[in-house]
């Protein structure tokens, strides 16, 4: 069937598949297109849409695309890089400057068709460096921004040319915190470009069963590598459907870093579904452990495991005599994207499941991925097309890496650099709200414009409300230099003394992690919130508080419950007083712990995950 459709060119921001998402969630077919994509590529579309970016348009990065799509008679719309190189190609002007990321007003102006149905201010989401000073003949602001606490934003976050059918948006109506995004993207895709809302989660389903058989063969297999989280699961689903029971194996890997008794509840919840004889188990667990011995680099910890993998994968393939099956996986967009897999992406963080071994895998064809176009929540969809159980759809997502990226390490050096500088400015900051707060000397992984952001976490107490803790956290990211992230202390006082404790991957710590995740887990599912929160990571990190409320010479435990959709943008979740009382008085009582926080950042800045 032939459907209308819209073209996404992705010059490598986070969110160009979300994009192409949103309007899929509308009914109507998008696909991802490459800049450099000849233009005869574009005619047959309906409208084109133009992603962000991680290039400064103002000093004419990434410049050199097919800019002959600006002659086709179609309809067009760029969201913030995209905004930009709209408005310079028709004669308006850019600077570098202006920086905004988080929640603001956009404040709308005229009466544009792109804006039907709207109110006269509505919340937007930013994330930017670069901004538009100016529009060229034919073109008006339709929009401009105030921040969310009133103060001035910018000009010309919102332009349209009615008459060519250009428009350009500052901000990301694509991200959930731009609340009526949905209602925009609608007005673009059916009412200014006249699409026809045909296509759907069943038509995708058959498309990629017969892109499976394709790739696999009438006689081929594949091997699967099961987690047993919700994308395994569906991958499990969607190969079976595909290919048949008997053409389908899987291997569930200990690697030692799983949560509490996961390994055992994964094997028996496969055999629930009736996929027990088609999963092999293997403990690999002192293989990982001995891999990552003395391993304290993000990155490093993440090739290790993901090189692991394969190499436990391609023991039990020989042992088993199917070498020469394919390995399938159950990777999702944001594996991908956060990688780098994009030709333009920015890395934020190198997911396992995307290591140069698995690439080059990919590139010889030996790796089948059916959700690799897909975010959780239509991963969640197709699985309950399926007929997977609802238990497993709507289990939280666990990393592939699993503890290993939540059991964060440390040679024990203060991480100082910059702080001095920025001393000042918080203590004003905390004070206006106030609160406590403290630069922590370590570092988290966080984005920021499409930019990965490798910089200090800042404690914060007191008794704030929320609020004000979730205001705070804004402020102190968008404001002050070399901060992404803010964790609220649930200690009895701001401790005396922060200081960094080194520590590597090993069992004892591990330990100490799978018991304080296990009581979170616990606490949220007895006072009724598990299916409420979207994930909840808890992580070890490698800080001593002195006098935080804990045991003394332990490490600091921070638990990270966030809401969201597609794991691309999240926010923090207000856990009531009581289930924060159960976790102060459990998990301070743990050897090994001597402090605990939760973290109260949105993504962005802050990623979900701290590596």
């Amino acid at each position: 069937m032939q459907h209308d459709a819209v073209a996404v060119i992705d010059f490598g921001g986070q969110y160009a598949h979300l994009i192409a998402n949103k309007v899929r969630r509308l009914g109507v077919l998008a696909e991802i297109r490459q800049p450099e994509d000849p233009i005869e590529v574009f005619e047959r579309y309906k409208g084109i849409i133009l992603s962000g970016s991680p290039s400064f348009a103002s000093q004419g990065e990434d410049s050199d695309y097919t800019r002959a799509i600006f002659d086709l008679d179609i309809p067009i719309v760029g969201f913030c890089f995209g905004h930009q190189q709209i408005a310079e190609h028709y004669g308006g002007s850019l600077v570098h400057g202006g920086r905004e990321w988080g929640k603001a007003m956009l404040h709308i102006v005229g009466d544009s068709p792109i804006f039907k149905g709207l109110g006269e201010v509505e919340q937007v989401f930013m994330s930017h460096y670069d901004s538009v000073v100016s529009v060229g003949p034919g073109f008006e602001e339709i929009g401009f921004s105030k921040k969310a606490d009133g103060q001035d934003g910018h000009r010309f976050a919102a332009i349209a040319n009615e008459e060519l059918k250009r428009y350009g948006f500052q901000y990301h109506p694509e991200v959930d915190d731009t609340l009526n995004g949905e209602t925009m993207f609608r007005n673009f895709v059916i009412d200014i470009c006249g699409c026809s809302q045909d296509w759907n989660m069943e038509g995708f389903l058959d498309e990629e069963i017969a892109r499976i058989q394709q790739q696999v063969g009438a006689d081929g297999s594949v091997f699967l590598l099961a987690s047993g989280g919700v994308d395994s699961t569906v991958a499990a689903a969607i190969l079976g459907k595909a290919l048949g029971p008997e053409r389908l194996l899987m291997l569930h890997i200990d690697n030692g870093l799983m949560r509490k008794n996961e390994s055992a509840e994964v094997v028996e919840a496969f055999e629930e579904v009736g996929l027990g004889k088609q999963l092999h188990f293997v403990d690999a667990s002192e293989v990982f452990l001995e891999a990552l011995k003395g391993v304290i680099e993000p990155e490093r910890k993440r090739a290790i495991i993901g090189n692991t993998f394969i190499a436990v994968f391609e023991a039990e393939a020989k042992r088993l005599g199917i070498e020469d099956h394919l390995l399938g996986q159950g990777t999702i967009y944001p594996d991908t994207i956060e990688t780098g897999g994009s030709k333009r992406a920015d890395t934020i963080k190198t997911h396992h499941n995307r290591v140069p071994l698995i690439d080059e895998m990919i590139a010889a064809g030996k790796v089948v991925e059916p959700l690799a176009d897909l975010y959780k929540v239509e991963v969640r969809e197709l699985g309950e097309k399926l007929g997977v159980p609802h238990d497993l759809v709507w289990r939280h997502p666990f990393p592939g890496p699993g503890l290993g990226v939540r059991c964060l390490c440390s040679d024990g050096k203060r991480d100082d650099e910059g702080l001095d500088a920025v001393a000042d400015q918080l203590a004003q900051t905390a004070e206006h709200f106030g609160i406590g707060a403290q630069v922590l000397p370590i570092r988290s992984v966080g984005v920021k414009a499409d930019l990965r952001a490798y910089e200090h976490p800042v404690l914060l107490h007191g008794d704030a409300d929320w609020n004000t803790l979730i205001e705070a956290t804004s402020v102190i990211t968008a404001d002050i230099p070399g901060l992404n992230r803010c964790i609220w202390n649930l200690g009895p006082e701001m401790p005396s003394e922060v200081r960094p404790v080194k520590a590597t991957m090993n069992r004892r710590r591990l330990d100490v992690l799978r018991e304080a995740d296990a009581i979170v887990m616990d606490a949220l599912r007895r006072h009724g919130l598990y299916a409420k929160v979207w994930q909840c990571p808890t992580v070890l990190v490698p800080i001593e508080f002195v006098g935080g409320g804990g045991q003394p010479g332990g490490e600091l435990i921070v638990v990270r419950p966030v809401h969201s959709a597609r794991a691309m943008t999240a926010t923090p979740v207000d856990l009531p007083g009581a289930v924060l009382a159960d976790l102060r008085r459990q998990i301070l009582k743990l050897d090994g712990v001597s402090g605990l926080a939760v973290d109260v950042t949105s993504k962005p800045p802050g990623t979900i995950e701290w590596e």
